[in-house]
């Protein structure tokens, strides 16, 4: 079963507006994963999707999807996936790939249907494509790590790179994940803006009763949401992201726009914050 939510692009100025139930209408992706679905949330924001896929033991096959008028939907777009569950395997392209808890998976443009299998929870990130790369699954010993933060201001984490330049070649798609270390709560602290990328934030390895503070809005107009885990937050180029959580936490960022360089961003100051 395949169900597709669609999702246009919000201006800095009605977010302003918004009360507490609209911004999350808007900005917070609930119930993404279900046994024996495909849910998919389709963004006006570079035309980002997002989604989930829960075969739960069978097989479950993502091909045409109305919103993109295409005969499927890879043949121009490409795709991110991150196994947050058990065991499972995915096919594409007359090839197979067991994918463990964390495994990247990058399908390629053109890549055709894909079919999920197993007990794997299989995120699923999607940008357009106007060029065609390799297929590649990435395991966490071969992504890129990079530690950032101080104990002492509760932002130690771990940055994994997977679909990232220093890692391996896409068109538009950056994504990775990042987990916070022990007694560290804030991620992406101070944070940041980039005009040319939108950005989408899965909270995942949170217990059920956990909750991120989830900050966005411009620097001087912020908002917030209280996510819970397997939820995500769209992040529109305008808006900073940032968050706290209660106990351990991680999230799957992705992000799609002009290019693919990680460290064209504009950081700010909490001083600036309001």
């Amino acid at each position: 079963m395949l169900t597709v939510e669609t999702r246009h692009a919000v201006h800095a100025d009605h977010a302003k507006t918004m009360d507490t139930a609209t911004l999350r209408r808007h900005f917070l992706a609930q119930g993404l994963f279900a046994e024996r679905e495909i849910r998919l949330v389709y963004t006006h924001y570079d035309r980002m999707t997002i989604g989930g896929a829960v075969p739960a033991g069978g097989r479950l096959v993502l091909d045409k999807v109305e919103e993109t008028r295409t005969p499927s939907f890879l043949d121009r777009r490409e795709m991110g996936v991150v196994n947050i569950g058990g065991a499972g395997l995915v096919r594409a392209g007359g090839e197979a790939w067991e994918m463990a808890r964390g495994d990247v998976l990058y399908l390629g443009r053109g890549a055709g249907a894909v079919s999920f299998e197993g007990d794997g929870r299989f995120y699923i990130t999607s940008a357009p494509a106007h060029a065609s790369f390799p297929h590649r699954l990435i395991r966490i010993g071969e992504a890129k790590k990079v530690e950032m933060g101080e104990a002492a201001t509760s932002n130690k984490r771990a940055i994994y790179q997977f679909i990232h330049p220093l890692v391996m070649e896409s068109c538009q798609l950056v994504l990775g994940y990042t987990q916070l270390l022990d007694g560290s709560v804030w991620n992406t602290m101070p944070p940041h803006v980039h005009d040319r990328r939108m950005e989408a934030y899965l909270y995942w390895g949170m217990a059920p009763e956990a909750r991120v503070i989830h900050l966005m809005g411009e620097p001087t107009e912020t908002r917030h949401l209280v996510v819970a885990n397997e939820e995500a937050a769209l992040s529109p180029t305008w808006s900073i992201h940032a968050g706290a959580g209660i106990g351990s936490y991680s999230f799957i960022w992705a992000m799609a726009g002009d290019n693919v360089d990680y460290t064209d961003m504009d950081f700010i100051q909490p001083g600036a914050l309001r």
